[in-house]
């Protein structure tokens, strides 16, 4: 069975064991609430980025989603490459093996600056290609287009933080994280207001400026983590590991491939969805990208809590603790439902107050219709929220375990089978709606958690090695 039901008292007792245990609620929540508070940033200055768009046009709200969506996906692979470091770090760590860190750490470097460079040759060359053959209508596609590009140009210091991160988060030291990600948040919402409206005599830039604003606050953190590994990790001894070690480039490349892979399905899924959605119109397109906007406030925050679960699953696996790992799996997703609920529940109560945040004055009145498509979608949210949790918390301890390449395969026949090709065949059969749309990706989201329930049930991600010797 999935749940048992317990009475109170028994559930009280059982709670205070597991805090003080290791990998336990405390254990957990030291390495986890950074990493979660450091995500609730960046989610901060993603919201607070689409509610200055929502309030400067619906043009540039309507644009702003899909394009960053792609922007990101593009990135994540790459991302997902350069963050596995983390678990190789965790895992060399609970080995007793802490000589192996810094050349870890360097191979993600430099996986980080190739990628950076091919990304921003993409976003110079593709993103005009791109949109077109997208084909949004009005002044969407242009703007798109704008976005897009500026977000891959930008995309070595994101790839660099990302490195720089997890070196922390493999030492389950991630307070640094928090510090140099809320600076970055701290310097780019008076830049959106700044761009994007166009205040102190600079000219007004709409979602270039707020590109540009995301571009600066991502800069500004890598730029503080960078300065804080090398103070922290001895800069002398980490930069005699600088040079490049094809063997361990390709372990990374072999585990963390998939894992960035795992990413780039889940979003080109969300931004095939997206997509399709824009063919129903603009009000659709809209009321979707805010909901999804607002999605960000439940979702973004607990991939720090995947980070945290991944990192400490690691460090249980180098030590031999399966046991371990397990415990820190538990205390996670306690957490993570604990967390979700009432948020869940606030999506679905509070749904006209989420809405108005993003409606511009007087537009309330004006686009009634966007107002009341966004709450009935909040419900969607709302109920597959819940179930989510599996998959934040799950997947992040198979990726600590190395197991990647199996939900890499399933993800990928998961993201064709029940998303892509069912919505493609509901617009075929002109079935495709908000709502037939919205269903089937709520379908998805708890396939997926059953998926990611079961793999870790059957026990197979036991069995891998990271850390040779």
């Amino acid at each position: 069975m999935l749940f048992r039901v317990i009475s109170f008292p028994v559930l009280a007792r059982r709670m205070r064991v597991r805090w003080g245990m290791p990998f336990g609620y405390k254990h957990v929540l030291g390495v986890a609430l950074p990493l979660v508070a450091s995500m609730a940033s960046e989610t901060l200055m993603l919201f607070v980025d689409r509610l200055f768009l929502s309030h400067y046009s619906v043009s540039a709200i309507a644009a702003a989603v899909p394009a960053g969506s792609l922007a990101f996906a593009a990135q994540t692979t790459f991302i997902g490459i350069c963050g596995y470091a983390s678990v190789f770090i965790a895992q060399h760590i609970g080995a007793q093996q802490p000589q192996h860190v810094g050349a870890i750490l360097w191979q993600s470097l430099w996986i980080a600056l190739i990628a950076g460079i091919l990304l921003a040759a993409a976003g110079v060359y593709l993103a005009d290609p791109v949109f077109a053959i997208i084909g949004h209508a009005g002044d969407i596609a242009g703007l798109e287009s704008v976005y897009f590009r500026i977000l891959l140009l930008g995309s070595f210091p994101v790839l660099l933080g990302s490195s720089f991160s997890a070196f922390f988060v493999g030492l389950g030291r991630t307070k640094p994280v928090l510090f140099a990600n809320i600076a970055g948040v701290a310097l780019n919402i008076p830049l959106d207001w700044i761009l994007i409206f166009g205040r102190f005599g600079l000219p007004e830039a709409g979602i270039g400026g707020a590109a540009v604003a995301t571009l600066a606050g991502q800069v500004f953190s890598a730029i503080l983590l960078g300065c804080l590994v090398f103070r922290e990790g001895g800069g002398p001894s980490l930069l005699a590991s600088r040079r490049p070690k094809i063997r361990l480039m390709l372990r990374l490349l072999r585990y963390g491939g998939p894992s960035g892979f795992n990413m780039l399905i889940d979003m080109a899924g969300f931004s095939w969805f997206i997509l399709r959605l824009g063919r129903l119109g603009e009000t659709a397109l809209a009321a979707s990208n805010i909901v999804l906007s607002i999605n960000t406030l439940v979702f973004l925050p607990m991939m720090g809590l995947n980070n945290a679960v991944s990192s400490l699953v690691g460090n249980a696996l180098g030590r031999r603790s399966v046991t371990g790992a397990k415990k820190a799996t538990a205390s996670a997703l306690h957490m993570s439902l604990a967390y979700m609920m009432p948020l869940a529940l606030s999506l679905a109560l509070g749904g006209e107050w989420y809405m108005d945040m993003f409606q511009p004055e007087g537009a309330a009145a004006s686009s009634p219709e966007v107002r009341a498509a966004g709450v009935t979608l909040l419900w969607y949210v709302a109920a597959y929220s819940l179930v989510d949790s599996c998959n934040i918390v799950y997947f992040g301890a198979l990726k600590g375990a190395g197991d990647t390449f199996f939900v890499m395969l399933s993800l990928l026949v998961f993201a064709v089978f029940l998303l892509g090709l069912p919505v493609f065949a509901l617009e075929r059969l002109g079935l495709a709606s908000l709502h037939s749309l919205w269903t089937t990706l709520s379908i998805y989201v708890v396939a997926l958690a059953l998926l990611a329930w079961r793999r870790f049930a059957g026990g197979r991600w036991q069995e891998i090695r990271l850390v040779e010797g």
